[in-house]
């Protein structure tokens, strides 16, 4: 799929020397095909990094798609600049009356406040309650996930007594959804949180369908039967190293954390973690796009008068 980004996105560089197909704005212009309008609002401290990995999982189906990036005005990100915000990313005020074909919602380090504690929900809230809408499918990653069950469905969120993260095993529960299609019955994905949400509470809505779920880490993934929504409460678009990074961020910080799961050979943090999640995650955002996005969007996208 090639991929339409700004010029000097500092993603661009490194997923062509992955050989992705990334394209700039001129070369888009010249080609004549409707692509599609993603957004992603990118709530991720280390936001140059989660670019590269979303734009990385979205690369792997021949349709064209055009990214845009969303900050919150009620939020100043303490980990990006100020410049590369400005330059890549845009206001919500800015794109509300636009309409988009998909949307992404990441998570967000802030796992251990209260929804309403969080200082930009109200902004949040009201980019979940737009997008009902202005987007044809929004996917929610990790806190994202949480927000939007708890948003959209008043599902509740737990603190887990210890942080879950690394590598787990989850089994697919109903084939039949497109969602899943050719995931393996069995299939590794990495998580990273401190909180969940638990299947009794989601089992209450019947306009929900657990598709994956861990016996370990619990609900993988959640959809509103009618696409519109879907929610995956871990991290299949992570790099192979950002667990690693996560662990050695939170040892320097002195949270004594434990090692990830299933993530280092024999447990040894000086090692290199084999990848094992690459190709679930590639069939995951690749089925999202083409199942849930594209057979579904309208081929003109109005825009608000």
């Amino acid at each position: 799929m090639p991929i339409k980004v700004q010029r000097d996105l500092p993603a661009k560089a490194i997923l062509e020397s992955e050989n992705i197909f990334i394209m700039d704005e001129d070369r888009a212009m010249r080609q004549d095909i409707r692509p599609l309008e993603i957004l992603i609002l990118n709530l991720m401290p280390l936001k140059e990094e989660t670019e590269t990995q979303l734009l990385r999982a979205l690369s792997n189906t021949p349709l064209q798609v055009d990214c845009t990036f969303l900050m919150l005005s009620t939020h100043v990100s303490k980990n990006t600049s100020a410049s590369h915000l400005n330059k890549f990313y845009v206001s919500f005020e800015s794109i509300r009356r636009n309409r988009f074909d998909g949307m992404i919602i990441t998570g967000a380090p802030v796992e251990n406040l209260a929804f309403e504690e969080v200082n930009y929900w109200p902004e949040l809230a009201a980019i979940m309650e737009w997008s009902k809408t202005h987007v044809t499918s929004t996917l929610h990653i990790c806190w994202g996930a949480q927000a939007g069950l708890y948003y959209h469905y008043g599902i509740p969120k737990y603190r887990r007594e210890n942080k879950l993260s690394g590598i787990y095993n989850h089994r697919v529960l109903d084939r039949k959804v497109p969602l899943v299609r050719s995931l393996n019955d069995f299939f590794l994905a990495p998580h990273s949180r401190y909180t969940e949400v638990r299947r009794e509470d989601i089992l209450k809505h019947p306009e929900l369908i657990i598709l994956a779920e861990s016996d370990e880490a619990g609900v993988f993934l959640v959809m509103s039967r009618d696409g519109r929504q879907i929610f995956v409460q871990g991290h299949p678009e992570y790099d192979r190293m950002t667990l690693n990074n996560e662990y050695h961020r939170d040892q320097d910080k002195g949270l004594k954390p434990e090692l990830p799961c299933n993530y280092y050979d024999r447990n040894d943090p000086s090692s290199v973690p084999v990848l094992t999640w690459r190709n679930t995650s590639n069939t995951l955002y690749t089925n999202w796009l083409n199942f849930y996005v594209y057979q579904i969007t309208p081929y003109l996208l109005d825009c608000e008068e």
